[in-house]
């Protein structure tokens, strides 16, 4: 297994994206924190990792939060006995859906800019010290493709994960030496209830149908498909295990081809 004995935090850790992104750490070895909100969602995911004989921690945690991420990387050094290997930093919302930039409100740009600037910033600002003291770790931010280029409708959202790739990109240059990959991983568009609640609000403010509206993310790909979340796991798979060792500072799309 590629990730035997590894210890990992994962924040955004119950649904879509972040439970496929957990199970498949621990299906390759790694022991995890499940970081997120909402608990109840994450025990579920928990169960599941303890089936594939690894360990798991449930901890509430908001990201936006220094007291309650500085606790959860507390309680994580806890459980592990001082160790940190991986953080996967999946945490985030999606901000207005089809707003025109001068119709979003002032309060819903802020709150995307917490839970998707800070609520990755703060997680890293905390695992980093114990990585330089092992002298080594793996850090992947989620980032996403409207993160690659303009998205219009979507101010808050897209300059949210452009921020993200600064973030990736800059860290990386500081922990380098350290021996530590900082990475983001850029979904497209993902099959799930988040992509579902888009598509059926773009329908309706449009005068859509939902199939319409799917429709046409899907021409907009090379590969005329969807992105699944484990697809998504699959390259986090592949920048937190070691077969990355010689790649940070980089992102990579998994979008079936939007951003080409």
């Amino acid at each position: 297994m590629r990730l035997e004995g590894r210890k990992a935090i994962v924040t955004g850790a119950a649904k879509g994206m972040g439970a496929a992104i957990t199970t498949t750490l621990a299906r390759e070895g790694a022991d995890v924190v499940l970081a997120a909100r909402d608990t109840a969602p994450l025990d579920e995911v928990a169960e599941e990792v303890r089936a594939l004989g690894r360990d798991a921690f449930v901890v509430g945690c908001d990201v936006t939060s220094e007291a309650e991420v500085r606790a959860m990387v507390a309680r994580a050094l806890e459980v592990f006995g001082g160790r940190i290997d991986i953080l996967v930093n999946v945490a985030g919302v999606t901000g207005p859906i089809e707003t025109p930039v001068q119709d979003i409100d002032v309060a819903d740009f802020d709150h995307v800019v917490a839970a998707n600037e800070r609520g990755t910033f703060l997680p890293i600002k905390y695992v980093v010290p114990t990585m330089i003291r092992q002298r080594g770790g793996k850090i992947v931010n989620i980032g996403g493709t409207s993160g690659l280029r303009g998205y219009a409708m979507r101010t808050a959202y897209s300059a949210s994960k452009w921020a993200v790739r600064g973030i990736t990109r800059t860290v990386a240059l500081e922990l380098g030496p350290h021996n530590i990959n900082v990475n983001a991983v850029c979904p497209g568009i993902v099959d799930g209830p988040r992509m579902q609640k888009l598509c059926e609000e773009k329908a309706r403010l449009r005068g859509w149908s939902v199939d319409e509206v799917y429709d046409e993310y899907v021409q907009d790909m090379a590969l005329k498909r969807v992105t699944t979340a484990e697809d998504v796991a699959n390259a986090v798979l592949f920048m937190a295990s070691d077969e990355s060792r010689q790649i940070t500072g980089q992102h990579i799309a998994i979008d079936g081809g939007w951003d080409v």
